[in-house]
């Protein structure tokens, strides 16, 4: 997965939870190809000797890791979503498909992070209250409260995020 991830071969995702008993689909989610970082992937432990692949190393994908705004709800709570609305939160998020791995993973982090603090408006000094959590992802990053005044930055002109001055910040 971490090869795919870095070749820019990971296919886009779709996570279904439906209820058995009624054979209805309660929720459908979908996320892009260009929102796995590697810090959304999680390495299993190898297959046992006596496993027909013995040795084969797979992965878990922790979508914790990877930002509410990137999991596109197609049917939320059994109902469907328009398929404009599906399109348009796609075009929203596309362009962070033109940012280079690295940098697009510092960028979703960044992202998750900010949506963990849980409101609308936040201030730099909040987010730098993740900078442990942001340098455990990035461990070979020794700069990470640069890094994360960089990424608002990056979220800023992508329209994620809007400045309003003196080190404060608003969710768009």
């Amino acid at each position: 997965m971490r090869c795919a991830i870095e070749a820019g071969g990971t296919p886009n995702l779709f996570a279904l939870h439906y209820e058995p008993e009624a054979w209805e689909v309660r929720n459908l989610v979908l996320v892009p190809s260009f929102a796995f970082t590697m810090s959304a992937i999680e390495r299993r432990n190898p297959l046992g000797p006596k496993a027909r692949r013995a040795g084969w190393v797979g992965c878990n994908i922790v979508l914790g890791n990877i930002p509410p705004d990137a999991r596109i709800p197609v049917v939320a709570d059994g109902v469907a979503s328009s398929p404009k609305e599906v399109r348009q939160q796609y075009a929203r998020l596309r362009p962070l498909a033109k940012l280079k791995l690295e940098k697009r993973g510092w960028t979703l982090d960044v992202l998750n992070a900010v949506r963990s603090l849980g409101k609308q408006d936040f201030s730099l000094p909040e987010v730098y209250a993740l900078e442990g959590s942001l340098a455990r992802l990035h461990p070979s990053n020794r700069h990470v409260r640069d890094k994360i005044r960089q990424q608002l930055q990056v979220l800023r002109d992508l329209g994620f995020l809007e400045f309003l001055g003196g080190g404060d910040y608003s969710l768009r």
